[in-house]
């Protein structure tokens, strides 16, 4: 909901692709600088309630963002700023988060509880898009936030529910740094895990940013409004959804070759947006496109998490996180391009350079392509 009123709102007030993206890519600057802080936090400290602090900060900052917009004080500033903030709160809440899961599930029931997760997270952008872009257009942007700030509460108190993870329990204190220096040295020794995070670093970098220059299209492309965006990325959230729940019902067999699959699809669906300016044909594309993205971030995560021990896990997907920062700061120069060559042109390319890199993928890890 709130990349849907954010973007909206920062177009909407700027009409400057340039200034859609500065506002976006506020989230990557604290994601790049203090993930793997957050992650050696989520391996000292109790992972529930790093998460809890996240959902009651994320609450308190919503209701700030809709009460400036409500008495119409708020600009493009207010919401590169918030975006700042909560790229600070995502980079330690997103990390405790993954890391508590295999605690909660155990590890034979890992994979079929990631996709799950992801399945959730998929229904919810199945749903929420829809009622931002409906709550956009006819009761305004505040109530929006608003709304996210109740649901932010919600979740802060269905958080107490999560048993403790009881992480960190018996280590001895030690300096932050070393504990950073001790996760990025055990990643450089773990071959196929350095090779799953550099492939989602770069498949983020290449595929998300779509989602951010979206209202582009919507305004400038399509000639439509908030509840066409809106749609859009509601039936891209029914696509993950579909590809959440096939990954979950998939067991352990040939994830390595899904993975590689997905990323193509991402590719080549994306590709087709970016060549055909048709509304009715980008929102029947927007299934396959959900689809891929499903299967590329859901099975990336699973496999780390996976091939990781337990007492390394926050650190690792802090790393791991550094795609959500990688990625609004590839909106920026995205945006930029899209002032001079227009949206299509810079889609098209970096739909492109996904596929190049998916292919060299292909043929360079065996190992990758043969994994269960």
């Amino acid at each position: 909901m709130q990349m849907i009123a954010r973007g909206y709102l920062a177009y909407e007030l700027t009409s400057s692709p340039f200034l859609l993206g500065v506002v976006n890519s506020g989230f990557a600057v604290p994601l790049l600088g203090l993930s793997l802080f957050g992650g050696a936090f989520a391996d000292r400290l109790e992972r529930k309630y790093i998460i809890q602090a996240g959902q009651g900060l994320s609450a308190v900052l919503a209701i700030f963002i809709g009460i400036a917009i409500h008495f119409d004080i708020v600009s493009w500033f207010h919401l590169w700023l918030a975006s700042i903030i909560q790229g600070a709160l995502f980079s330690f809440v997103m990390p405790a988060r993954q890391a508590i899961i295999p605690q909660l599930v155990g590890q034979e029931r890992l994979s079929n509880a990631m996709a799950l997760n992801a399945s959730a997270m998929s229904a919810m952008t199945l749903a929420a898009p829809a009622l931002a872009g409906w709550a956009y257009a006819y009761l305004g942007p505040y109530n929006v936030y608003y709304i996210i700030a109740g649901l932010a509460a919600i979740s802060f108190l269905l958080s107490g529910l999560i048993p403790k993870s009881g992480s960190g329990a018996g280590r001895r204190p030690a300096p932050m740094i070393g504990d950073i220096i001790e996760g990025l040295v055990y990643i450089r020794r773990s071959p196929l895990v350095l090779v799953l995070l550099l492939m989602g670093l770069a498949t983020a970098l290449l595929a998300m940013p779509f989602r951010f220059l979206m209202p582009i299209f919507v305004v400038d492309v399509y000639r439509l409004g908030p509840e066409a965006m809106g749609l859009l990325v509601t039936i891209m959230g029914g696509g993950s959804l579909v590809g959440s729940l096939f990954i979950a019902s998939l067991g352990r067999s040939g994830r390595g070759k899904l993975l590689i699959v997905g990323s193509f699809i991402s590719g080549v669906t994306l590709l087709l947006v970016a060549s055909i300016p048709i509304y009715m044909v980008a929102a029947f594309l927007m299934l396959p496109l959900g689809l891929g993205d499903a299967g590329r971030r859901t099975l990336n995560q699973s496999l780390i998490m996976e091939e990781v021990e337990d007492r390394y896990r926050g650190r690792v997907m802090s790393v791991f996180m550094l795609n959500f920062g990688l990625m609004p700061l590839g909106v920026l120069p995205a945006g930029t391009a899209a002032e001079y060559i227009g949206g299509q042109a810079v889609i098209g390319i970096l739909a492109v350079l996904l596929l190049a890199v998916t292919a060299f993928i292909l043929v360079t890890q065996k190992r990758l392509r043969d994994m269960a």
